[in-house]
């Protein structure tokens, strides 16, 4: 099927279509988009009140939906939609490796490769000529108009609008979605640029560091304490696992270690703030005597070990963990040299769990804790495993491991 014939023409002259109050509505949309609506903080609620002002204006519209590309570890795209009888909704594409079937079948992908509007009526075309189209009859769309959005960064977005209305939009309703549409993908591009800031650096440097960055704190030698229970965890042999394995091979199994740790250290609030290589340091945050955050992370370090135990996860080689659980202050800090930084994490008590959880194979302990960390918790039992000098210590340092 010749796939041309859906794309729209050239729409130069739709303002000649506008009366003088049509164009005055398009200018509230394109007002909007502009102010308030890209500076609410919840986009949803931007295309629910966009939507909502071209029903006002006169225009049929049943349906609204934007799908934007994100960068985002598990998911591929961002979904939101506005429908006249069931209000708004938003979801998250998962993010699968291989072909784009769903793109690639979609009017999305037409109009991204022309440039151009591409336009339909759902129940006049077979169900073959796009994934889309048993979904837009079953509904009892008329019209279908998928838009697409060019981002200055290259990523390619889309807006789409459908109605019921027997006879479709008009060319008075096209025109007025034209004239719109300006100030819409604008709008769209402001508030993906600043979702990919905020995804981007949460994705790399963790959720406290990211929050502080985007706030201003670029400059080196700014250090930001935090007091907490730290967690560090520790791949044994790793360099010995990985020594005849491919840099896939070795990634793939990081990856499956990082599956059994981290999980339970976010399940139970923790923050997971460096992948030093086989290394996994995490913190609790501390609130009063700082006891829950003990609790918490004990409870995250064990079920951790669990599900190393377990072999529940895909890894074709067996490892195993070592855990140390420390309580004291984390000092974030920007590192570097000229422009090229690092938001890093720094100190003693840092130090002191790394140190720790090196301990685990010579004490034959999965988990070790720290004088420190075991004060804070008196109801629960611990076994004495001895004075150990650690390194950069003065004194050797007393370490228990839970009953």
């Amino acid at each position: 099927m010749d796939l041309t014939q859906f794309l729209m023409k050239d729409m130069s002259d739709h303002h000649d279509l506008l009366s003088p109050e049509q164009l005055r509505q398009v200018i509230d949309i394109r007002d909007f988009m502009l102010g308030p609506g890209r500076l609410n903080p919840n986009p949803t609620d931007t295309l629910r009140r966009m939507s909502e002002r071209f029903v006002a204006a006169g225009v049929p519209l049943d349906r609204s939906v934007t799908i934007v590309t994100i960068l985002h570890a598990e998911s591929a795209a961002s979904v939101r939609m506005w429908e006249s009888d069931n209000g708004t909704s938003d979801f998250a594409y998962p993010y699968a490796p291989g072909p784009r079937s769903l793109y690639d079948t979609s009017p999305s992908a037409l109009a991204h490769k022309h440039k151009c509007w591409v336009r339909f009526n759902p129940q006049q075309v077979t169900n073959e000529t796009f994934g889309v189209i048993p979904e837009l009859k079953e509904a009892g769309f008329n019209d279908y108009v998928c838009v697409p959005v060019f981002l200055v960064n290259g990523m390619q977005n889309v807006f789409t609008f459908a109605t019921k209305k027997p006879s479709g939009f008009s060319a008075r309703d096209i025109a007025f979605l034209y004239s719109s549409f300006p100030a819409i993908a604008a709008c769209q591009e402001i508030l993906v640029v600043h979702r990919m800031l905020r995804e981007v650096t949460r994705i790399y440097v963790g959720e406290e560091p990211h929050r502080r960055i985007l706030a201003g704190d670029v400059h080196r030698g700014s250090v930001t304490r935090i007091r907490s229970a730290i967690l560090f965890a520790d791949m044994r042999d790793f360099t010995a696992l990985t020594a005849d394995m491919s840099a896939e091979a070795a990634t793939a199994l990081l990856n499956d270690y990082y599956d059994c740790i981290v999980p339970a250290i976010e399940e139970n609030g923790g923050e997971v703030l460096k992948f030093i290589g086989d290394g996994i340091l995490a913190i609790f945050r501390a609130e009063d005597d700082g006891s829950g955050a003990r609790g918490r992370a004990l409870i995250a370090a064990q079920a951790g070990l669990l599900a190393v135990a377990s072999g529940d996860n895909s890894a074709a080689t067996r490892f195993e963990v070592g855990i140390a659980l420390h309580f004291g202050e984390v000092a974030y800090g920007n590192v570097g040299s000229g422009a090229r930084l690092d938001y890093t994490v720094i100190g003693r008590d840092v130090n002191l769990a790394s140190r720790i959880a090196g301990l685990c194979r010579e004490v034959d302990r999965v988990l070790l804790v720290s004088s420190g960390f075991r004060e804070g918790l008196p109801d629960l039992k611990f076994v004495e495993c001895g004075r150990y000098p650690l390194k950069g210590l003065e004194e050797p340092e007393l370490i228990y491991s839970p009953i």
